[in-house]
């Protein structure tokens, strides 16, 4: 039995690994039952505790355990996009006994600690925090039903219990982290708690380190004073405490912003992530500089082994055989959903990942008459797939989700899936030759499922922004759109210009290679499947975090 009294890391630490750190995010992608993440910051958050494993660091994480997950996809009757909410129980996930008290709205709320041991998913330790008690009332008990709940004083209150709830776990644990890691500025609240803790904001910053994952400064999340201060947010520090320690007068609190000036040392998720972020707080004294460390995710977890072998021995029959497998395999699964069935010889484009509206999931489709041209080609055949979850109070991006579902009635090749989750990620990429990735540049701070894509025999066709950035070499391990000069056009002018190279390169080099050179093709696939190997497999990002930002 587990002994939380005073926890340690139940394994063997790796001496150059042995600073104690604690690592909080709002959700974790540890492995698909357990349901509490929503997209790239979970999937990212979820490859950074198996490295934490496999390279044996002393580190912890701290989440929420979210009781109906983000939301289960499903359909209407006309197959467009249903959010539905069911209850997550888990079996595997041990009771630690430990119940905490934090206020909110000046009343105390019941926090309980769940544990994921290490061995069951091969993870780094995490403890999942709850409100789901009878001690709470109903409203207290909500707090942890549904991850970015849409009403504002829900989400802070979410805030408040991964940040000054997670500090307090920390302390009931005895576990004395030299490093409080927040992955994101949801957790920003921990800092008053720590204010107390340590007496002062010099030595709160001797403790905190910050990774921003944002690339524009409105999409950071900002509250009003007063309503943050209303919910005790601020933990026992009045407005006027706060606004010095962080430098922020007027009404409106940054949480970034205080992260970055409680921060001894920050960091931006890629290098491009890294200029746009310095640039964009640069203006802001009393920052540290932020850094780069580029986004990951865990080969042992994402890539396909067989592939990997067979690349290794050469064996181009059994490598070309091994994928045929995996796209026929996946594809069942895509005529589960849609009744499509596809074809395994047909080069197949996948775009799925978190619908948003700066990644533009249905640009090639912005040009109907090129896009039908695309679909019926008999010479160079074509199937496309969508997934992916929008928010569910994203109304925008849920109507794009749904005129994809109907565009897809009036093609054999054309298929949109739900239930986006780890599972089913993993085998869109294995069922992809091409995984399309458009987002407007440089609005992707890092953006990784084209990694775990490539560790699939996949092919990545992007707009130049992100991890792609050091990646890329057009033609030999990728595509790539050429940048727009996205400064001086408008958002449509650059739409527009993205879309006609889109089109040019899909028709001149990636159709003709595909069909013409199967060489030249599998040389491609297994430069990306190279080159991602090391220099995008969420080992180096931990190492990075402790050589770089720990340290």
């Amino acid at each position: 039995m587990t002994d939380f009294k005073s926890y340690k890391v139940p394994y063997e630490l790796a001496p150059e690994y042995s600073k104690a750190v604690a690592y909080f995010s709002m959700e974790f992608a540890v492995h698909q039952p357990l349901k509490i993440y929503s997209g790239g910051l979970g999937f990212l958050s979820g490859s950074h505790l198996r490295s934490a494993y496999e390279l044996k660091q002393n580190l912890i994480g701290i989440g929420i355990l979210w009781k109906y997950g983000y939301y289960d996809q499903g359909r209407n009757q006309d197959q467009t996009l249903k959010a539905e909410w069911y209850e997550k129980t888990y079996s595997f996930l041990v009771d630690t006994g430990i119940k905490i008290q934090v206020p909110v709205h000046n009343q105390p709320v019941w926090v309980k600690a769940w544990y994921l041991p290490p061995e069951t998913f091969e993870s780094a330790p995490l403890f999942l925090l709850s409100t789901d008690l009878p001690e709470n009332d109903y409203l207290s008990q909500t707090i942890t039903h549904k991850l970015y709940d849409a009403d504002t004083a829900a989400k802070i209150a979410q805030m408040m219990i991964l940040g000054i709830g997670g500090a307090m776990l920390i302390d009931q644990l005895n576990f004395n982290p030299e490093l409080y890691h927040l992955n994101e500025a949801h957790a920003g609240s921990s800092v008053y708690y720590l204010m107390k803790k340590f007496g002062s904001k010099e030595e709160v910053k001797k403790h905190l380190v910050f990774t921003t994952h944002t690339p524009e400064e409105a999409g950071n999340e900002k509250h009003d004073y007063y309503l943050l201060n209303k919910m005790s947010f601020f933990y026992g520090h009045s407005i006027s405490e706060v606004q010095s320690l962080t430098e922020m007068d007027g009404s409106v609190y940054n949480h970034s912003l205080a992260a970055l000036r409680f921060a001894r040392a920050s960091n931006g998720v890629s290098k491009l992530h890294g200029e746009v972020s310095r640039k964009m707080w640069g203006h802001y004294p009393n920052i540290p500089e932020i850094q780069s460390i580029t986004n990951a995710q865990n080969w042992k977890y994402w890539a396909d082994k067989q592939l990997y072998r067979y690349m290794e021995d050469a064996d181009n029959e059994s490598f070309d055989d091994r994928k045929r497998f995996l796209k026929k395999r996946a594809f069942e699964i895509v005529a589960d959903q849609t009744g499509k069935l596809f074809d395994p010889e047909v080069l197949t484009i996948v775009w799925a990942r978190r619908f948003a509206a700066y990644k533009r999931a249905d640009l090639i489709t912005q040009d109907l008459a090129r896009f039908q041209a695309l679909m019926e080609n008999t010479e160079h055949p074509v199937q496309i797939i969508w997934a992916g979850k929008p928010y569910p109070m994203d109304y925008g991006a849920i109507s794009v989700f749904n005129s994809l579902v109907h565009l897809s009635k009036r093609f054999h090749n054309v298929a949109v899936c739900v239930d986006y989750e780890l599972s089913l990620s993993k085998r869109l990429k294995q069922a992809s030759d091409l995984w399309l990735n458009n987002p407007r540049v440089p609005r992707e701070a890092s953006g990784t499922s084209g990694m775990s894509a490539a560790m699939n025999g996949s092919v990545n066709f992007s707009t130049f922004d992100g991890w792609i950035c050091e990646f890329a070499k057009h033609g030999e391990n990728c595509f790539i759109v050429p940048q727009a000069d996205y400064h001086n056009l408008s958002i449509q002018d650059q739409d527009n210009q993205d879309l006609d190279h889109l089109f040019e390169i899909l028709q001149n080099e990636i159709l003709p290679t595909y069909y013409g050179n199967k060489r030249k093709w599998r040389d491609i696939v297994q430069a990306g499947m190279h080159d991602v190997r090391h220099e995008f497999d969420s080992n180096r990002m931990a190492d990075e975090y402790y050589k770089l930002l720990y340290t």
